[in-house]
C-alpha cells in the first residue's frame, strides 16, 4: 500500500486519554482482583488513527488537548511511537480509561472516565493551529468524543475554517456535534466534510428509527449524501461490515470472518486505513475495502495494541465488495 508523497493526514484529539490495558483470571465483585502487568498506550479516536497512518508509512501529524501529568504521559508515549505531535495546552488534567479482560470468560470490560471541560478560547486554538498547518488536499481527521464544553456547532466552524484552504475533513464523532452535522448540511459545498462516519447505533439514532438491513442503511445513507450533509457518508454494521455512499454509488464491503480478542480501537483503525487509501488514490469501495481489513486486523489483537499492516494485506481479499442497488425509495 506504501505510496511515496502523499497528502498529509493530520488527526484532531480534543478529549484524548492514556490508556491502560490489562487482564485478570476473573471479574467478580467484592474481590481484590490481581491482573497482568498494564500496557499503557496514548489513546483516544484521532490519536488511534495517527498512530495507525503511521504504521502504514503515511506522513501524519496528531494534535492533542493536553494537560495536567497525564498529558505529559500521553505525550511522551506518541513521541516513543514516532508520532508527530502539536499540544493545544488546556488548564484541566487529562483522562485515563480502563480495559480489562477476563480471562475466564474471554470478555472485555472498559471503564471510560470523563475528561476537563475545554475553555472557549481552548476550542479557537484547536481550529487556528489546525487551520494554520493544513495545505491544499490534506486531509484532517477529527474523531472520538468531544469534550465537556463543546458547542454543537464546533465541527462545522472547523469546517468552515478548512474550506479556503481545499482541505478534506473526515469527522467520525457522536452526541451534540454529529446531531447538527446532520440536521444543519452546510449550503457550500466546499465547507462540508469529505467523509462522515457512523457505528451502528449512530446512524440509527440520527435517522430515528432502525435500521435492520443493509438496504435500510443504504438508504439512510444515500438520503444525507442527497442533502448535502458529506461528500462521502460511511456506516459500520458491527460484525457484518461497513457501507460507504456517495453521489456514484453505494458499496458494502463484508468483514473478514476472525477471532475477536479486543474491539477496542477497530473503529480508528478502520478509519485510519480508509484516509490513507484514498490520500493513495484509491477509489472509494477500494479505500472501504482496506478499512474493513484493517477494522478485522484490528480487533484480533489484544487491548489497545495495533494491527500489522501485513495482516491488513492478508486479510483484505476476504473482505469481499458489493454494489447496493436494492435500496427502498424512503427511510
Amino acid at each position: 500500500m506504501l505510496s511515496p508523497s502523499l497528502p498529509a493526514i493530520l488527526t484532531i484529539t480534543l478529549n484524548p486519554a492514556l490508556d491502560l490495558s490489562t487482564q485478570t483470571p476473573h471479574l467478580r465483585p467484592g474481590e481484590k482482583l490481581r491482573c497482568a502487568e498494564p500496557s499503557l498506550d496514548p489513546g483516544g479516536g484521532g490519536i488511534n488513527v495517527s498512530r495507525m497512518v503511521n504504521r502504514l508509512g503515511a506522513e501524519t501529524t496528531a494534535f492533542v488537548a493536553l494537560g495536567g501529568a497525564t498529558g505529559m504521559r500521553l505525550i511522551t508515549a506518541l513521541q516513543q511511537e514516532g508520532i508527530s505531535t502539536r499540544i493545544i495546552p488546556i488548564a484541566g488534567e487529562t483522562r485515563t480509561s480502563l480495559s480489562v479482560r477476563d480471562l475466564s470468560t474471554g470478555e472485555q470490560f472498559r471503564f471510560m472516565l470523563p475528561g476537563p471541560a475545554l475553555k472557549p478560547s481552548e476550542f479557537l486554538h484547536a481550529i487556528a493551529a489546525v487551520s494554520e498547518e493544513a495545505a491544499e488536499g490534506d486531509f484532517v481527521v477529527i474523531s472520538g468524543s468531544q469534550p465537556l464544553g463543546t458547542e454543537a456547532d464546533f465541527t462545522c466552524r472547523l469546517a468552515e475554517a478548512l474550506a479556503p484552504n481545499r482541505v478534506r475533513l473526515v469527522v467520525d464523532t457522536s452526541g451534540a456535534p454529529l446531531s447538527w452535522l446532520v440536521t444543519h448540511p452546510s449550503v457550500d459545498p466546499s465547507a462540508r466534510p469529505e467523509i462522515l462516519r457512523f457505528d451502528g447505533v449512530e446512524a440509527e439514532d440520527a435517522a430515528g428509527h432502525p435500521l435492520p438491513t443493509r438496504a435500510d442503511t443504504a438508504a439512510f445513507a444515500g438520503e444525507l449524501i442527497a442533502r448535502g450533509v458529506a461528500n462521502r457518508v460511511v456506516i459500520g454494521r458491527g460484525a457484518e461490515g461497513n457501507l460507504l455512499a456517495e453521489a456514484d454509488g453505494i458499496w458494502f464491503a463484508h468483514a473478514a470472518k476472525v477471532d475477536v480478542l479486543s474491539t477496542v480501537g477497530a473503529g480508528d483503525s478502520f478509519l485510519g486505513t480508509l484516509t490513507y487509501a484514498l490520500a493513495t488514490g484509491a477509489t472509494s469501495a477500494e479505500a472501504l475495502q482496506w478499512g474493513t481489513a484493517a477494522a478485522a486486523a484490528a480487533v484480533t489483537t489484544p487491548g489497545t495494541k495495533l494491527c500489522d499492516p501485513e495482516d491488513v494485506e492478508r486479510l483484505r481479499p476476504l473482505c469481499t465488495l458489493e454494489k447496493i442497488t436494492d435500496v427502498p425509495a424512503s427511510v
